[in-house]
Order: structure tokens, then sequence, then C-alpha cells
């Protein structure tokens, strides 16, 4: 078995490379049009194709290869702060820092990631940290930042920082090489490394940039998500559009990709080798609106640059109005006087006035007759930001005892955000049928609160 999985490992890289020497030698190739980027592209898909259609086997070869890296064994990463979790997490996040030549985001990021969790979800994960070739000056200082602002994570084990010295990255490429291959050459090396470490430690790993703002709850977004999909085929879960950032992988599939990016790390950036690495299993990209990481300014990793990095999922989606079914309408929210529960569901611009929201409290929106609910935005305050409801979430209702007013099985689709959820719904892929959907008061209000719109999107 190991023999012919060798040989096919032998004949794909052979492919590759053997195809990519004839672009460059024959100039008057039928893709002679293409730039050189894009005759690699080429290339691969053509090596791809000329493979065993069995991928299962494909990635197989890859995990036995990934056993005997030489490169990998070569990048010595230690732990550098901190101490691995004792007992194995539900999630690892992984950041791989990349110093810019003026300023630095890690500090800001690690600020986010934790404030943005509670204390019971930051039960479920840990972050590991890879400090990727630093100068020992900028080594010193970013050590002495992360032990004044996280020592209590640090001591938890909540926090473990690895570091790769310079030293190791100088020996892998040469002078000559240029700046762009020479950056993402270097940024795949730094993924596999810290990829390879987070192996045993969790269930799951998620990767950010260390330039980002994480939105509240997202841990818990993303395990309820992950339930959701439990029994669907995925290779990766894509919950933002910057990059690589938000990619969440199982940990059983890392050792695979580890070693995919070491075969073409200076082939092409990681952002393209993991499109091609997922299209071996995972035909189209799974990705969830609205994005849980969003940039920390303009900043972009490559040479310290600041430009757009606005993604596309966060503009407001209006290519299309809301459904809402007909229904009706229950809460035991207090009421404020004149005030309709309908006009919380209503799609003019009416909306329902709520004088105390106590924890625990519900406005429940009961479906005459049970959709596919595709999209679901939930919109509390005034258009000034004022009375928003701070502390809730919404869940969707599921009906197997045909109650007149209720359902009898709810499942979370998500937290409120600064009052407000705009967000996809898994189960309309599965053609799974809503009948409910609870807004519910997680903390009381100290105030009045507005609910300006329930606003469902159905198939």
């Amino acid at each position: 078995m190991k023999c012919s999985l060798w040989k096919l490992s032998i004949t794909i890289v052979t492919m590759v490379f053997s195809i990519l020497c004839f672009i460059q030698e024959n100039p008057f190739d039928t893709t002679s049009f293409l730039s050189l980027e894009e005759k690699k592209m080429v290339a691969w898909q053509r090596a791809r194709m000329q493979t065993s259609p069995g991928r299962t086997n494909y990635l197989e070869t890859f995990k036995e290869m990934q056993k005997n890296s030489e490169l990998l064994k070569s990048m010595n990463a230690s732990i550098f702060l901190g101490a691995p979790p004792v007992t194995k997490k539900l999630l690892t996040i992984g950041i791989s820092m990349v110093p810019p030549p003026q300023d630095y985001h890690l500090v800001d990021t690690l600020q986010s990631l934790f404030f943005a969790s509670t204390s019971s979800e930051q039960k479920h994960f840990i972050v590991l940290v890879h400090l990727a070739g630093l100068d020992p000056t900028r080594l010193d200082q970013m050590t002495s930042s992360l032990t004044v602002f996280f020592e209590p994570y640090l001591q938890a084990r909540q926090l473990v920082v690895i570091n790769t010295p310079l030293q190791s990255y100088l020996q892998k490429n040469g002078t000559d090489t240029p700046a762009h291959v020479a950056f993402y050459s270097k940024q795949n090396m730094d993924y596999a490394i810290l990829m390879n470490f987070a192996t045993n430690h969790s269930d799951y790993f998620l990767m950010i940039k260390d330039a980002v703002k994480c939105t509240p709850g997202f841990v818990t977004h993303i395990a309820s998500t992950v339930s959701a999909l439990k029994n669907k085929l995925w290779v990766t879960l894509e919950f933002s559009q910057l990059g690589f950032t938000g990619k969440l992988f199982r940990t059983k599939d890392l050792p695979q990709f580890v070693h995919f990016l070491l075969l073409f790390y200076q082939e092409m950036t990681c952002d393209c080798l993991l499109a091609h690495f997922h299209d071996l299993v995972q035909q189209e990209p799974i990705q969830f609106f609205p994005p849980l990481f969003r940039p920390i300014g303009n900043y972009s990793s490559f040479s310290g640059n600041f430009g757009n990095l606005k993604e596309k999922e966060f503009e407001e989606n209006g290519t299309s109005s809301p459904s809402n079914p007909k229904a009706s309408i229950y809460t035991n929210l207090k009421v404020a006087n004149g005030s309709a529960v309908t006009s919380a569901y209503s799609l003019d611009k009416n909306f329902f006035s709520v004088r105390e929201a106590e924890v625990g409290s519900h406005l429940t929106v009961v479906l005459d007759i049970p959709a596919e609910i595709f999209r679901v935005q939930v919109l509390t305050g005034s258009d000034l930001r004022e009375n928003r409801l701070e502390e809730g979430q919404v869940e969707l209702g599921y009906d197997s005892t045909n109650l007149v007013t209720d359902c009898d099985d709810y499942v979370l689709l998500g937290l409120l955000v600064d009052g407000t959820l705009n967000k996809e719904v898994l189960s309309c892929r599965s053609g799974k049928k809503v009948k409910c959907v609870r807004l519910l008061v997680t903390a009381t209000s100290p105030s009045k609160v507005i609910i300006r719109n329930i606003n469902l999107w159905v198939n």
C-alpha cells in the first residue's frame, strides 16, 4: 500500500514540475497568452485532472508524505510563552503574525478576541500565536507586550506563543527571489508550522490574521454552525472573505493541508492553494454572512500597505426584499402604551416599543405554514441607535407535535450584535422547514427597547 502511495505521489509531483518546466521553455505553447502565474494554475489543473479520481486516496497520499516532510522537520518552532492545555479543546484559534514596518496589530486582535468571548466560551478554545521569523529586537518587544497584556491567559493555558527563528527561513529562499514570491512563500511556511503544531490540541482549527476585530459571541456562532453541519462533508467553512482569515478546519485534516502547503509553497499564495486543496473533496466554498471577523483599519499584511480591504459581505444586502409570510406574533414582553406587537413583523416603517425587556422574555413569530427560510434579519433600536436590545439571541423553531402558538424544538441561529442580527440560515440547504422565529432576551435591559423589524427571506 505504501509503495503504491509513493508511486502516486511521485507521479503527481513529477507531472506538476515537468509541466511547469515545459511552459517556461516553450513560449509558443497554446497557453502563451497567459501570464506566468496563470500558466502555473493551468499546469496544476492539468496535473490534478490526470491523477487518480479517487480523491480520498489522494488525500491519504498527502498524509503519508507529510510524515517524511524534510522541510517541516527543518523548521524549528518551539513554545516561547505559555503552555498547551492539559485537556483537548473544541477549538484552536491560530494567528500567524506578519510584522509590518511601523505598527503591530497582534495585541489589538488578541484583546478583541478575548473581549468578544465570555468566560464560559473561553473554556472551549485556546489561542495559538506564531511569531514567525522576527528579529531579536522585535521579538523582545512583542514578548514584553504579550506578557504585560495577557499574563492571566498565559497562566491559564489559554494563550500559547510559538516562535520560529529567523535563520530557519533564510536557508530556504535565494536572494534573487521576487519580493512578492518571497513573501507568500514564507507566509505559506508560517501557516504550515502553525497548523502542524495545532494538530493535537482541539477538534477544530480556526485561522485568523493578526489585524482583525472579532464579533461578540463568535465562538458560539461557530459551535452552532458546526453542530448544524455535523452530517455534511466539508473541508473548510468560511466565516470571512478576508483572504485566509476566518477559515475553519477539522484538525484531523490539518496534516494533509500542511504538506500540501509545503509541496507548493513557492508556487502560489495560500488562498489559491486552499482553493485547490478543498476542491479535492468540497466542490463549492461554504460561506457564512455576515462575517465574524473584520479588518482593523485598512491594513494589508504584504509590505505594510494600507488599502481597501472592505469585504463585499460588509455591505448591506439590498438585492431583494424580505418575504415575511403570514404569521401570528406572540410575546410576553411588557408592551409600551399604544404599541402593537404586529409592528415588529410588518414591512412598513412602524415599530414595536417595549417598556421593559426582562431576561427570559421573548417575541415569537409563528408562521401559518412552515417554510424554507434562507435569511433572517432582526433590527432593534431607533435610527439613532438608541433603545437597542443589547443582549439577545435569535432561535429557529421546528415543530413535531403541532403546537399552535409555539414550537417544541429550537436551535440557536445567532446572537444580537449591536442590537442586530443578519444571518444566513443553514437548514434551508437541507430542505428543513422553519415554523417559529424567536427573539429571546438574555439579559434584562435597563431602559425601553424598540424592535424595529423582524425580516424573513423565504424560498
